[in-house]
């Protein structure tokens, strides 16, 4: 890319929020996390209670970046050919042949929203890693590619227990991001209720192509990290693991911590951040905004933990705290 097509990029990003900020009320720190996994390349599961626009905001990004946008709603007796595709027999007429045909289902978009992903059972959830991890789809011996981009959002409700499945640690690990969305505040919940009960609708333009996204996610790769914080990021992530770990709260507490996928995450999270703000280089403030939702799901904690009313945001916050910078 030519410096002239960098600088094109980078500034369609600020248009991008604000044709986002146009349906979506506030929210600025989940939808920085959203835009920070597009750009890495990654995926990435949003948590909330019902009514917080989890589901709209995922639309309106999808009208904003003018992708291929597929909604799957996850229910307990949706199956994995539901999500995948599956093969139909098809008769050429001409010659009287019959042969069997793939029809891709709806997984085969840039954009996919998982709709409420922990109301199906395991099997079907798990028919989302091949595609997550390894960008295609395998049907009776034949893979099928994946479009590229291709970025999953999951949606899942905090609060709810009865009939719900929760993800199993090696599918959370898939994530790139592990976003929670709290409550707006009192002006912003005023300013939703005042924009969403009368007659005007937004109207949201496309700003980001496919091949926008593209190119955007190979610049990121480009964005400079300093040797000291590559250190800092390897000690983070090394601490997480109580065996090894001389953190106090991880020895105490901990029960699992991240594998080396979280330093890689972290890493290219926060080269993404950099970008969005428009800087070539990574930062120690990047580092830190960043590591909540990169390790909340992949720093697992015991039942001490539990019975202290500890979370992993609180084991992060330790971490940050000990580890030396």
């Amino acid at each position: 890319m030519t410096e002239q097509d960098v600088t094109r990029l980078l500034a369609k990003l600020p248009v991008l929020r604000q044709e986002i900020a146009k349906v979506i009320v506030g929210q600025q720190a989940v939808l920085d996390e959203v835009l920070v996994a597009l750009l890495a390349g990654g995926h990435a599961l949003l948590e909330g209670v019902p009514g917080l626009a989890k589901t709209l905001l995922v639309r309106t990004l999808a009208q904003a970046t003018d992708l291929p946008f597929r909604r799957i709603q996850f229910t307990p007796d949706l199956m994995p050919t539901d999500i995948l595709g599956t093969e139909v027999l098809e008769e050429d007429h001409g010659t009287g042949r019959r042969t069997f045909t793939f029809q891709p289902g709806p997984i085969f978009a840039s954009l996919v929203l998982a709709d409420e992903i922990n109301r199906t059972p395991p099997k079907t959830q798990a028919a989302l890693l091949e595609a997550m991890q390894e960008g295609h789809v395998t049907y009776a011996g034949q893979e099928h590619a994946l479009p590229k981009p291709f970025f999953l959002l999951a949606t899942q409700n905090p609060i709810e227990q009865s009939g719900t499945y929760p993800l199993p640690e090696a599918q959370l690990d898939r994530f790139l991001l592990y976003i929670r969305i709290g409550y707006p505040t009192e002006q912003e919940e005023l300013a939703v209720l005042s924009g969403t009960t009368g007659t005007t609708r937004a109207e949201v333009r496309p700003v980001l192509s496919g091949e926008d996204v593209r190119q955007l996610q190979q610049l990121v790769r480009q964005v400079s990290i300093s040797p000291e914080l590559l250190g800092f990021v390897n000690r983070l992530v090394r601490a997480t693991r109580p065996a090894t770990s001389t953190v106090k709260f991880i020895q105490d507490y901990g029960r699992w911590g991240a594998g080396p996928r979280a330093g890689q995450a972290l890493i290219l999270c926060a080269k993404a951040r950099a970008l969005l703000q428009g800087r070539f280089a990574a930062t120690l403030d990047d580092l830190h905004a960043l590591a909540p939702a990169v390790l909340r799901h992949r720093v697992l904690l015991n039942f001490n933990a539990e019975a202290d009313s500890l979370t992993p945001d609180d084991a992060v916050a330790a971490l940050l705290k000990a580890v030396a910078v």
